[in-house]
């Protein structure tokens, strides 16, 4: 077995301006990886002090692109957006902030393509039961209710 590698806090600063370098990352993740390689409390604290120093780590950028590639990507709606973020510790404020980025029109498009797709998949001959399923699956991708059931509506 291979025993852990210790980092310096000058090895530890570089590992970590590498990794938040390569994708937004929040406090949550950073501290999650100075715990994954064994660095102690004080040295956590100088760590993520100069990582914000330096700007690699900024939550408001963080909640930004997360917002905006969650749902570009992976086409979540706001509410899990939202939840996942709190998950990470963000502030409301910053949620809010992250939330702006998605544009509404873009946002019932959205909806309004994945009724369309979800409705032409499902072999179901029952209205309501497919209804069902299309609600279910919008809610559980993050939709808000009232938006789904008006865009099912002008189905």
């Amino acid at each position: 077995m291979k025993p852990n590698k210790t980092y310096t806090v000058d090895e530890a600063k570089k590992a970590l301006e590498y990794y938040c370098s390569y994708q937004e990352r929040c406090h949550i993740e950073v501290e999650n990886k100075l715990n994954a390689i064994g660095m102690i409390p004080q040295a956590q604290e100088l760590v993520i002090l100069h990582l914000l120093k330096e700007n690699f780590l900024n939550e408001e950028r963080f909640a930004k692109a997360y917002a905006r590639g969650k749902f570009l990507i992976k086409q979540y709606g706001k509410i899990r957006i939202e939840r996942e973020l709190k998950q990470k510790q963000i502030s409301p404020y910053l949620i809010k902030k992250g939330l702006q980025e998605i544009d509404d029109n873009l946002y019932q498009k959205t909806i309004k393509d994945l009724i369309e797709k979800k409705n032409y998949l499902i072999k179901e001959q029952n209205p309501y039961k497919k209804n069902k399923k299309i609600i279910d699956f919008l809610l559980q991708k993050g939709y808000e209710y009232q938006l789904i059931i008006e865009n099912l509506a002008d189905k």
